[in-house]
């Protein structure tokens, strides 16, 4: 059974680009590749060749696995998004209740996850923690650094 995952029309966008550039020009350039190292010679002793085959076959492994996160994909209508609790798409500002400190986060799908632009995984300890709850809830989230404790002070889209 597929499994769907939820994504923004501009994320679905950036996979499919991303796809068919692979589809494409990866593989224009993967044959020209294969291409040079057998007019090198001998294939049986030919170490340029294996490497290009075993790198061909990688590309194919990573063209197979994006088509069915594509297949997959599911555009989340936005407008539907229940801002009275922390959902996928969410943003949610949070408050670390023991330093006072204030963050920002949207939870994404695991593909779309980007801490530096803010983007947190759903399936990320932080984005399961913060799932569910609402505002004014108590979040208690497992780090690596032990238990955190972050107090829910808004949710929007």
């Amino acid at each position: 059974m597929a499994k769907f995952q939820y994504y923004t029309a501009e994320a679905v966008e950036k996979l499919k680009s991303e796809l068919h550039q692979l589809k494409f020009q990866g593989r224009q350039d993967m044959a020209k590749q294969i291409a040079e190292a057998r007019d090198k010679g001998d294939l049986s002793e030919n170490a340029e060749y294996d490497a290009a085959k075993d790198a061909q076959g990688l590309l194919e492994l990573k063209i197979s696995k994006l088509e069915e996160v594509v297949s997959n994909a599911r555009v989340l209508d936005e407008s539907t998004i229940d801002t009275s609790k922390v959902s996928i798409y969410s943003i949610v500002q949070i408050k670390n209740t023991k330093n006072a400190m204030v963050v920002t986060y949207t939870i994404v799908s695991e593909e779309e996850a980007d801490l530096r632009a803010g983007k947190i995984s759903a399936t990320s300890p932080f984005g399961k923690g913060l799932l569910g709850k609402k505002v004014g809830d108590l979040a208690e989230i497992q780090a690596p650094a032990g238990k955190m404790e972050f107090e829910i002070m808004s949710i929007t889209r």
